[in-house]
């Protein structure tokens, strides 16, 4: 019996979104929801409590960091990463793969999971073909190598080699104790050709069956951890239905949609795998958090998201408001005595002002980063929550058109 029990409370008129409860052995989960990502079993600059107290429902930690530090088995015997971070609430942990991604093809490039189309698509490109390696992108990286088996990695900590199978992914995030884990996978470039992508795609479903094959034979961990399926593809619609309906057959608790994509169409690829995937279990969209991809996502069918976007521009400096995005260094932020944004009730904009959080980011104070974060995180979680209210109250567009006119037209933004 799986662990995770996923409750659909009402579903959109027109698409695929819908507002339901996901309940976890550590709590339910009200979605769609958004994830706060605490990489290393800590949300950088915040407590616990003070993410709790912004509205957090579940946090994700990364398996790879992890198992580099402290170690895996450091953290059970600790009692489980709750007991280890002092978080009461759902947890998850992503399987390692997506490293196949950032220590391999795009360390040191600059290339991200998602692709903006156009100039930036034949920039790369073109560097790859360059480099003759356009159809074996896993042999460009530097940190990270693939085979059959799993992911070779260095360690960025002090160069030593460590090797991820499907089989050692799942046993590291058994002993880390999240209540829901994710099968190993390998996360492709968005430059990558079509014979690659249906190369790591098939590669990723023979994975996918062997993490779910020795998941279901801990059956202590079966019983309290949650495992997700993810289903990849990249920008083609007959992989990503392909990957949908092979991932979709397997004994999963729950699905993950991972790999690249381009920035247009990406809600039109989370739309193919979603008319195709189970819909009474959850569905997590992994490593999206702009707020246009979050109504996409969601009126796509996507239950949950992950991003460390929120706290990584946070502590840079640009911070969210219901007008669009502010560069806090900007000299027009140094006299600005009012809040970060005046329809914010988060502690930060109740306590302090535009002024105060510009000061700590040009003294260069540690304090700068936890306000901003909080910031950013509590507008984040918060939009996703309205979302959901929205679903319930039968008002989605409207919302949405609401929130689009105030966030992407409003000429005071400072910062895209």
């Amino acid at each position: 019996m799986s662990p995770l029990k996923f409750k659909i409370e009402k579903k959109l008129k027109n698409g695929l979104g819908r507002a339901g409860v996901l309940t976890t052995p550590h709590g339910d989960i009200q979605t769609p929801a958004f994830v706060t990502v605490g990489t290393k079993a800590t949300v950088k600059s915040l407590s616990p409590e003070q993410v709790k107290n912004l509205g957090a429902q579940v946090v994700l930690a990364n398996t790879y960091h992890l198992y580099l530090e402290p170690g895996d088995k450091t953290i059970r015997e600790a009692g489980g990463i709750h007991k280890f971070m002092n978080w009461g609430g759902p947890t998850m942990t992503d399987s390692g793969g997506f490293q196949a991604f950032s220590l391999g093809i795009a360390f040191g490039k600059g290339v991200s999971k998602i692709l903006k189309g156009g100039e930036e698509n034949s920039k790369h490109s073109n560097i790859l073909q360059n480099v003759g390696m356009l159809n074996h992108v896993e042999e460009v990286g530097t940190l990270a190598k693939i085979d059959e088996h799993g992911v070779t990695f260095k360690s960025y900590i002090d160069g030593s080699e460590h090797k991820f199978t499907p089989e050692r992914s799942i046993e590291i995030q058994h002993n880390i104790g999240a209540d829901m884990i994710f099968a190993f996978d390998e996360c492709t470039s968005p430059h990558a050709t079509h014979a690659y992508q249906k190369e790591a795609m098939d590669r990723t479903h023979r994975w996918a069956q062997r993490s779910l094959d020795v998941h279901k034979v801990n059956n202590e961990a079966s019983k309290r951890q949650g495992l997700l399926g993810i289903v990849q593809g990249g920008r083609f619609q007959d992989l990503r239905e392909k990957s949908a309906e092979t991932i979709a057959k397997m004994d999963f608790d729950g699905f993950g949609i991972g790999g690249s994509f381009t920035k247009e169409d990406m809600n039109t690829a989370v739309g193919w795998v979603n008319k195709i995937l189970p819909e009474n279990k959850p569905r997590h969209l992994l490593g999206i958090g702009e707020p246009a991809d979050l109504f996409g996502g969601v009126e796509n069918g996507a239950d949950l998201f992950d991003c460390v976007a929120p706290t990584r521009i946070a502590r840079n400096g640009s911070l969210y408001t219901s007008n669009g995005r502010i560069n806090i260094f900007n000299t027009q932020f140094r006299n600005d005595f009012t809040p970060i944004d005046n329809s914010c009730a988060c502690y930060t904009c109740t306590n302090y002002t535009r002024a105060y959080v510009a000061h700590l980011f040009r003294s260069k104070e540690m304090f700068a980063a936890t306000l901003a974060s909080i910031h950013n995180l509590y507008f984040t979680i918060k939009l996703v929550d309205k979302i959901r209210q929205s679903i319930l109250d039968g008002n989605f567009e409207k919302f949405k058109d609401t929130f689009f006119t105030s966030y992407y037209t409003n000429k005071n933004a400072t910062d895209g």
